[in-house]
C-alpha cells in the first residue's frame, strides 16, 4: 500500500488527526496534487489554528500558485500563532520565509 493510501486509511479512522492530515497534504504536494493539498492544509488550520507547522507549507503552496497576498497573510498568521505557542524556532522560520517573499 502506498503512503497516500495508508494515510487516508488512518485518517478514515481518526479524521481530526492534524498530524495525519498535514502528512497527507505533504504527500499530495509531492504528487503534484496542489489543489488537494491546499484543501487539506486549509481544513486543518480552520479546525486547529495552533498547528503551527502547516502555516509554512500552506504559505509556500500559495506562493507557488501565484497567490502572494494569501502567502503573506498565512505567514503573518503563522508568526502570530507561533508567538502565542512560544515556539521561537517556528516563528523565526516563518519570519525568514515572509521576509524572503516580501524581498522579491
Amino acid at each position: 500500500m502506498d503512503r497516500i493510501a495508508q494515510l487516508e486509511q488512518f485518517l478514515a479512522q481518526q479524521p481530526n488527526d492534524s498530524f495525519l492530515q498535514h502528512a497527507l497534504a505533504l504527500e499530495r504536494i509531492k504528487q503534484g496534487e496542489l489543489a488537494l493539498a491546499r484543501t487539506l492544509f486549509e481544513t486543518l488550520l480552520a479546525r486547529e489554528p495552533s498547528y503551527v507547522g502547516s502555516y509554512y507549507h500552506l504559505a509556500k503552496l500559495y506562493d507557488q500558485l501565484g497567490e502572494g497576498a494569501l502567502a503573506e497573510k498565512t505567514y503573518e498568521t503563522g508568526i502570530q500563532e507561533a508567538r502565542k505557542a512560544g515556539d521561537r524556532h517556528a516563528q523565526n522560520e516563518l519570519q525568514m520565509a515572509l521576509d524572503e517573499l516580501l524581498d522579491r
